[in-house]
């Protein structure tokens, strides 16, 4: 991985737009800080497409995307969130500009209805057969997948983190490991064809016609598609702890961790279009 500072600013200049991982990425120790908050503020004010894509449920991305009036919270200045790794999506009510964002899906509901019930089984299989396994707490706004904590509020070993993820697959499941989450879904669907699915949907445009005008940002393993797809690739500091299990790892890495990261890259594309 080379340094930020080594990320060619013809490179930068070109680009249209940012896809972004949310936790450990964006966020920092569970909460985007001001200062990521308002970098995503800025990309935007510089023309900048954003779209955060998350392995994290519909449910818990529902306040970032559509805001929280109850609490006051805003709507993060994004241009879609993408959830569920790909499966799911917030996009803009073209329709109704002034009401909240439309919750979108790439499976039918017939077949999400199946899957789901599929879903449960097997995780039920996972905490009866995997010791000291808890599903995740945002399990409750998850829609079209599983996803078993092992670093949020719950510590899993390696080995049991690897026993999980080959319970998911021989089940029949794709499975992906993140920063904090194990998560298995039923389909082809991931991160990589969630961007994909996200720009057609969005902009009506071909995402493999335009990658030299893309970047991603992230941290962890379920990052590794997207770090293989994207030749502006990027990885937060704390990418490290994973280094040894992504082939490849991100082509550039930020100095600072998480938000901090986050913050740093988009100054350097801003910087670039200035």
């Amino acid at each position: 991985m080379r340094p930020l500072t080594d990320w060619p600013l013809a490179d930068r200049r070109q680009l249209l737009g940012i896809f972004t991982d949310i936790d450990d990425t964006l966020t920092t120790n569970g909460a985007i800080t001001p200062d990521a908050l308002q970098a995503l503020a800025d990309l935007k004010a510089a023309g900048l497409r954003v779209i955060p894509i998350t392995g994290r449920p519909l449910g818990w991305s529902e306040p970032m995307a559509c805001g929280n009036l109850a609490q006051g919270l805003a709507p993060w200045p994004v241009d879609a969130l993408v959830a569920e790794n790909g499966a799911a999506a917030f996009v803009p009510n073209r329709a109704h500009p002034d009401r909240p964002p439309l919750k979108i899906f790439q499976q039918d509901a017939d077949t999400r209805a199946l899957n789901y019930r599929r879903l449960q089984a097997v995780a039920q299989q996972v905490l009866r057969e995997v010791p000291g396994t808890r599903l995740s707490q945002d399990s409750a706004g998850r829609e079209t997948d599983i996803a078993i904590d092992h670093s949020e509020f719950t510590q899993l070993a390696p080995d049991k983190i690897a026993s999980v993820v080959g319970l998911m697959q021989a089940a029949g499941l794709q499975a992906s490991v993140s920063s904090i989450h194990i998560n298995g879904w039923i389909g082809k669907h991931n991160k990589r064809d969630g961007a994909r699915w996200i720009v057609r949907e969005l902009f009506g445009r071909t995402l493999d016609f335009e990658l030299a005008q893309w970047a991603f940002i992230g941290d962890s393993t379920n990052d590794q598609l997207m770090f293989t797809h994207f030749a502006h690739s990027v990885g937060v500091a704390n990418v490290r702890h994973f280094e040894a299990q992504l082939k490849p790892p991100p082509r550039y890495i930020t100095p600072g961790l998480r938000g901090a990261g986050f913050t740093e890259m988009a100054h350097a594309i801003i910087s670039a279009k200035i």
